[in-house]
């Protein structure tokens, strides 16, 4: 029997009205919800406009290339917060991605026994349950003093580049760049390891048939048939790396000077609004306001971005 067929004797067969009750609030309850997350949204970007359009009028474009953040003089530009938040989150991406990646490769190929594939896999998926501020007292205590003797070597051996140029005192954006690229490696993993494993099969042995090795296989196979779940989840990942604040906030250091170096304090626009928020007043709300309305500008960005590169990759593969 056709599908078309069945669709009609499914609409025109006889249903208790209770049933059909069901359906009727099912489908209600579902638009209600649906529509209500998008009126969350829509709320939430309203206030935040309202809120910024006092400096919006003042600064204007300016806001955005400027690093001057003083309420004394009443002058503010989120430029160094701006710089701060994108360094952070591709650097951090950069490294995450063939940590997450080969991790979730290791996992999903048979490369070492099952049961030692499962407890690493319920290993990963605990660390993205560490809170925030257990992994940024983690940076400061331990991290940071560990990796300090490797940023020296970098700023006295490689000091020229301009991104080199600043001797780590301490908190600064390097440290913050390697626990953002903790916290999103559990994403990355976990939704490429969901990815792969949903590969089917008969592909895996159509390769092994015609003579390929394993790693042709992943690389030729696997990867690509893979690839648009693992660009999502690392899309994903670098939203959460731009909003990520309380880690962030307690090993950046929080300057709100610009400084090109990533050895040097720095600041971004979550840590920036977490620290200043309780005690801004006038139009330094409005300035705060303005630098959250550039955040979610991006982090909006970055998610339509995904939607539509994952259609993209998911037609090609």
């Amino acid at each position: 029997m056709k599908s078309s067929e069945l669709a009609v004797l499914f609409k025109h067969r006889r249903r208790k009205n209770r049933e059909k009750l069901l359906d009727r609030g099912f489908k209600t309850f579902s638009v209600a919800m649906a529509s209500s997350v998008a009126i969350i949204l829509f709320a939430i970007l309203i206030l935040i406009f309202t809120g910024s359009l006092e400096s919006i009028n003042k600064y204007g474009a300016e806001f955005l290339v400027t690093s001057e953040w003083n309420p004394v003089t009443d002058k503010y530009g989120a430029w160094a917060a701006i710089y701060g938040t994108i360094v952070t989150s591709i650097l951090s991406l950069i490294i995450a991605i063939p940590l997450g990646v080969g991790t979730a490769i290791f996992l999903t190929e048979n490369i070492i026994p099952s049961s030692i594939t499962n407890f690493a896999g319920m290993m990963i998926e605990l660390l993205a349950a560490i809170p925030s501020v257990v992994l940024g007292l983690w940076a400061i205590f331990v991290m940071e003093p560990f990796i300090r003797p490797f940023l020296l070597y970098l700023y006295h051996n490689f000091g020229w580049l301009p991104i080199f140029s600043s001797e780590p005192i301490g908190p600064g954006m390097a440290p913050a760049i390697l626990i953002l690229s903790i916290m999103i490696l559990p994403i990355i993993t976990s939704i490429a390891r969901d990815s792969l494993n949903q590969v089917p099969q008969n592909l895996r042995q159509a390769a092994y048939g015609i003579g390929a090795t394993r790693w042709t296989t992943i690389f030729n196979v696997i990867l690509p048939a893979a690839i648009s779940g693992i660009t999502g989840g690392v899309l994903l990942a670098l939203g959460r790396a731009m909003g990520e604040t309380m880690a962030v906030t307690m090993i950046i250091g929080n300057s709100l000077s610009f400084n090109l170096s990533i050895l040097a304090p720095g600041n971004t626009i979550a840590a920036m609004l977490a620290n200043q928020f309780g005690e801004a007043d006038g139009s330094q709300v409005s300035s705060l306001m303005y630098a959250a309305l550039i955040l979610m500008i991006l982090t909006l960005t970055i998610n339509m971005f995904a939607q539509w590169l994952v259609k993209k990759l998911s037609l090609k593969y």
